[in-house]
């Protein structure tokens, strides 16, 4: 399990190494962790019954949009936290 788990990690970083990799592939890569999250974090928002909801009933996209301009604006992950669970507690009621 350990070679299983530690080649896939282990051959790319030795390969890449070696490598002179173009600054535009590297500005590319760094697109790929927002992308992961935004994967991970739409279908939930616009469909969390299993359905597309994008109307006024869906709390979770009226949450999302203030969570998301704070993001933007501060850069600050406490802060889109709590703003994201405050908006919620109050679309809650």
């Amino acid at each position: 399990m350990w070679g299983v788990n530690y080649l896939p990690r282990l051959l790319p970083m030795v390969i890449l190494s070696k490598l002179k990799i173009p600054q535009p592939v590297i500005d590319w890569l760094g697109f790929i962790p927002a992308a992961v999250l935004a994967a991970i974090i739409v279908p939930s928002v616009v469909m969390p019954d299993g359905q597309m909801n994008v109307s006024l009933h869906n709390n979770f996209l009226i949450t999302s949009i203030p969570a998301f301009l704070i993001a933007i604006k501060t850069r600050n992950m406490v802060w889109t936290l709590v703003t994201g669970m405050f908006v919620m507690a109050l679309v809650a009621k």
